[in-house]
């Protein structure tokens, strides 16, 4: 008996060794930038540029990074964090990370002609690590109109419920991510004087008959219901949510009068959607400062005083954004000409019985509507991604529809998750450069990571 057991334990350490002798072995770590060219126009201080790797560190790793200006001078004109040894950048790739960044920073007050640049190479990787083939870029102190790359963006942690939203500017290679919850309150720099709650987060707003914030107590929100629901959804707080579609007119504050007495104060709940931290709730009174910004006032639900922040349009922008964690302007989004799309988790609609009730959804793309940009979905049973091209442009329906890519680019359910493979997305932003996009991957089902989805583009057609 105690021979059969003996031979039975040995063969199985031999099958468990021919196992592990036969599982494939992983392919290289490679780490490389996100693309080859990048560029930073007059209006652009700083840029974070970042080195990807094809899969996490189980050990920190240094990188090496050469350093080339043309034209401009290191330490005079431009800096980076962190700073070069002679004309060298060493950076650390974090155990555990994928990735690593620096900061390329232009001094203040500089007059550059547009023509400078500043090449990084990657000279070196510590073992196991690789140099990949992007090992090079070139960054040109000017706007630049990319051919094309691929990218990857950087949803932070939390999967579907990644922290982060990013905001991907075609034509310069870039995408910034920024926290969901950064923000409470977007003031519109248009025209008209507008403000928006964070549809990211599933904040919601609601008017009460007062207009004076002291006189606002705890008191005032008995019986009030500002959450969504996401088993048993309510058509009814469809008013307390901005239009998911982004159109201005239709926001849960109303538009904010010259006259101050008709400025009424609102509670605000700060979300809780996508797995952002609950907040307790505030009280707002938003006014007109004279023609060219706001002046908040805010305070939690039980103060007794209230805090305030002056808002200033700017022109380039879409919106100042706000925080009530910090009491002051937060930056968000890019400049309006300096982003195509953002990508995110954020409230949107479903069907629920036979009405349309708020709902909050991950992977979401809106276009950015408000700065002139356009998109059209074209199926590939009508024309191949590899096909299109400056001929099909004419016959392409443009549409400045916030959500033409929304949700419909990917499936997220129990029976079925990836990206959709018969479509692809044809962009022009506003300075008439067309591109056209496919998504790689957002999702371990279609071989990528929730909340880093991949996607390649390409130039059509160049504007004039």
């Amino acid at each position: 008996m105690k021979r059969i057991i003996a031979f039975m334990l040995a063969l199985a350490v031999s099958t468990l060794n021919a196992c592990k002798e036969s599982d494939p072995p992983l392919p290289d770590n490679v780490v490389q930038f996100e693309s080859a060219e990048q560029g930073m126009d007059a209006a652009t201080k700083e840029a974070t540029i970042k080195l990807k790797l094809s899969r996490a560190v189980e050990a920190a790793t240094p990188v090496t990074v050469q350093v080339t200006p043309t034209g401009i001078t290191y330490g005079t004109q431009f800096t980076t964090t962190p700073a070069t040894n002679g004309t060298t950048l060493t950076l650390t790739v974090p155990a555990g990370s994928s990735e690593t960044s620096f900061k390329l920073t232009k001094a203040d007050n500089i007059i550059l002609s547009g023509s400078e640049t500043v090449d990084f190479a990657i000279t070196s990787a510590n073992s196991p690590v690789l140099v990949g083939t992007t090992k090079a870029l070139k960054v040109k102190f000017a706007s630049i109109v990319s051919s094309g790359t691929t990218l990857t963006l950087d949803g932070g942690t939390g999967g579907s419920s990644a922290i982060n939203a990013v905001y991907a500017d075609l034509s310069n290679n870039t995408a910034t991510p920024v926290r969901r919850a950064a923000w409470d309150l977007g003031f519109y720099s248009g025209s008209d004087f507008r403000v928006i709650v964070n549809n990211m987060t599933g904040a919601a707003a609601t008017v009460l008959n007062k207009t004076d914030l002291t006189q606002v107590t705890a008191a005032d929100t008995v019986g009030l219901n500002l959450a969504f629901s996401g088993t048993n959804p309510d058509p009814a707080t469809t008013v307390l949510l901005d239009d998911v579609s982004g159109d201005l007119t239709k926001t849960a504050i109303a538009p904010v009068s010259a006259t101050d007495a008709e400025n009424k104060v609102y509670v605000i709940n700060r979300g809780t959607s996508g797995g952002v931290t609950a907040k307790g709730w505030m009280k707002v009174r938003i006014l007109r400062n004279g023609t060219t910004g706001y002046t908040l006032q805010y305070a939690g639900i039980k103060e007794t005083t209230f805090k305030t922040v002056s808002i200033t349009k700017d022109a380039a922008y879409n919106f100042q954004f706000v925080s009530f964690d910090t009491g002051a302007a937060v930056n968000v989004e890019p400049a309006k000409a300096r982003w195509d799309f953002v990508w995110t988790g954020a409230m949107y609609k479903t069907t629920f019985g036979n009405a349309d009730v708020p709902y909050y959804f991950a992977d979401q793309v809106f276009i950015n509507h408000l700065g002139g940009v356009t998109a059209a979905e074209v199926m590939t049973s009508t024309v191949t991604y590899d096909a299109y091209g400056e001929s099909n442009i004419a016959t392409t329906t443009f549409k400045n529809d916030k959500v033409v890519i929304g949700s419909n680019w990917r499936v997220a359910s129990p029976t079925s998750t990836g990206v959709r493979t018969d479509r692809f997305y044809v962009i022009k932003d506003p300075s008439g450069n067309v591109y056209k996009l496919k998504f790689l991957s957002f999702a371990t089902q279609d071989g990528g990571e929730r909340g880093k989805p991949k996607f390649e583009y390409k130039l059509v057609k160049q504007g004039s």
